[in-house]
């Protein structure tokens, strides 16, 4: 009898821990899907706290920053390639089309999202900022 339970323990365990990559990718699907969501929508405030809050205290964005934001309309938003890393975080090439609210002049950006999990606070952030349409 004994042995039934240390097997069925051991079992037990076992799936649990298969279950945690999945369950880990399903919390990444959902933040991706938030923040290009957020993105997409305009809605950078929103998008700012699905960023890794280490790297917000260390590269705070101002109120004149953040007003940049609404001078431009998010025409397009495209994954174009996804990597993952050995350490299990997770890089992806995005292509956003920007249209400025003032002049109507669309172009296109080249972004990189940094994905990474947070095992202590069990889910995952965005550690690099958001994306910077004016950058030379």
């Amino acid at each position: 009898m004994r042995s039934m339970w240390l097997a069925l323990c051991l079992c037990v365990l076992a799936l649990a821990g298969c279950a945690t990559p999945s369950a880990n990718m399903m919390k990444y699907d959902e933040k991706v899907y938030a923040y290009s969501a957020a993105i997409r929508w305009g809605d950078f405030e929103g998008a700012w706290t699905l960023v890794d809050p280490a790297y917000r205290e260390e590269h705070p964005i101002s109120d004149v920053e953040m007003e940049r934001y609404k001078q431009i309309q998010v025409a397009g938003y495209r994954e174009v390639g996804m990597t993952t890393l050995p350490d299990g975080d997770i890089v992806r090439e995005i292509e956003i089309d920007v249209v400025n609210r003032h002049t109507l002049t669309q172009r296109q950006s080249r972004y990189t999202e940094h994905w990474h999990f947070d095992p202590a606070a069990k889910t995952w952030w965005l550690v690099v900022g958001l994306p910077d349409f004016w950058k030379e």
